[in-house]
C-alpha cells in the first residue's frame, strides 16, 4: 500500500513508517521538524520505499498520487509543549487534521487519527473506557492538547459522517521507548536522563499519581491493527498495568548500576492527571492486540538507547 504519515520524524511516527516499510508498503512521511528530529529518520535515507517532505501539515499542500493510509499523528504532545508550542499543537490538531481529512477525501484513503488519553482529562472514572466523556478544563494550562485532540476526534467523525471518509482513531496512552526527545519533559525521559547523569530525580506531587506505560512497539502495533480493522469508533490503545510515578524512578534507577539518585518532590502542575490507565477490553475483543513488552524490558532498551 501506499501510506502517508503526519509527523514522521516523531517519536511514533519513525516507529510506524519502520513497521509498515518492514511489511512492504511505501511510505510518505511529512514532518515540520518543529518538535520530530530527523535523525529519527536518518536510517531511511537511501530506502526507495521511503520520502520525506518537510511540510507544515497545517498549511494546505498538494502531493501527487493516490494514498491508501493516512496516519495523522502530527502534533507537538510533551509536557514541556503545552507552555512551548500552545497555538502550534491547536493549529495541528484543527486545521492539520482538516486539511489531511481532505487529502483523504480526495484520494480514497482510509484515515487515522492518533488521538490521545488527554481527552479523558482528570479523570473520574477508573480505568478510562471509551464511551467516558472526559473531565477536561477548557481553559487550564493542558487544554491546547486536551481541547484539541477532542476537535480532532469530532473533526474526524463529521468527515465520516458527512463525506463518507473512511476513518479511525485510537487513543493513546502514555507511550515510551527510543527516539524519545531529550527535551520532551515526560516523567520517563527525565527519570532516566536524570538517573544516568546521577542527578536527583525530580518527582512533581507526592509521586502517588499513576501512568500506564506502554513500549513504543506495542503501540504502532496497535495503531495498525486499528487501521486495518473493521471498527470505526475510538478504542483505547495502551497498557492496563498502572504504576505511580514514584515507582516508575525507583524501577529506573534499580536498573542503571551504581546509581546515585535520590527523589527530589515539587509542586504537582495544575490539571495533572491523577490517575491515567485504559480500560482496553474493547481493543482485546476488536483487534485481539494487548501489550507484550515488560515495562522492565522497554526502560532497560530505552536506558541503554540513552545511554550510547
Amino acid at each position: 500500500m501506499r501510506v502517508f504519515i503526519s509527523g514522521v520524524a516523531g517519536f511514533l511516527g519513525s516507529h510506524l513508517a519502520d513497521l509498515l516499510l518492514g511489511k512492504g508498503d511505501e511510505v510518505v512521511g511529512a514532518d515540520n521538524l518543529v518538535t520530530g528530529n530527523k535523525q529519527n529518520i536518518q536510517h531511511l535515507d537511501g530506502n526507495k520505499a521511503f520520502r520525506f517532505l518537510q511540510q507544515d501539515v497545517t498549511i494546505p499542500f498538494e502531493i501527487d498520487g493516490k494514498f491508501d493510509r493516512i496516519y495523522h499523528l502530527a502534533s507537538p504532545c510533551s509536557t514541556a509543549a503545552y507552555t512551548k508550542h500552545q497555538i502550534a499543537m491547536l493549529k495541528t490538531n484543527s486545521q492539520g487534521t482538516w486539511n489531511l481529512l481532505e487529502l483523504a477525501e480526495r484520494t480514497g484513503a482510509r484515515f487515522l487519527l492518533a488521538s490521545s488519553s488527554e481527552v479523558y482529562g482528570d479523570a473520574l472514572i477508573h480505568p478510562q473506557p471509551e464511551d467516558y466523556w472526559g473531565n477536561v478544563n477548557s481553559v487550564g494550562l493542558r487544554s491546547m492538547y486536551d481541547e484539541g485532540k477532542r476537535f480532532a476526534e469530532s473533526c474526524t467523525m463529521a468527515y465520516r459522517r458527512a463525506r463518507n471518509v473512511d476513518t479511525r482513531i485510537v487513543r493513546l496512552f502514555s507511550a515510551y521507548g527510543p527516539r524519545m526527545d531529550v527535551l520532551d519533559g515526560r516523567v520517563v525521559i527525565n527519570f532516566i536522563q536524570e538517573a544516568l547523569a546521577n542527578r536527583p530525580l525530580t518527582v512533581y506531587g507526592d509521586g502517588r499519581q499513576t501512568r500506564s506505560l506502554c513500549y513504543v512497539s506495542d503501540l504502532v502495533e496497535g495503531m495498525v491493527l486499528a487501521m486495518e480493522s473493521d471498527y470505526d469508533q475510538p478504542i483505547n490503545l495502551g497498557s492496563p498495568e498502572e504504576v505511580s510515578i514514584r515507582q516508575i524512578a525507583v524501577e529506573i534507577c534499580d536498573l542503571i548500576p551504581k546509581c546515585l539518585s535520590k527523589l527530589v518532590f515539587q509542586p504537582m502542575s495544575p490539571d495533572d492527571p491523577r490517575h491515567r490507565c485504559p480500560d482496553i477490553r474493547l481493543a482485546r475483543q476488536v483487534l485481539h492486540w494487548f501489550p507484550k513488552v515488560p515495562r522492565t524490558v522497554g526502560l532497560q532498551r530505552m536506558i541503554e538507547y540513552y545511554r550510547t
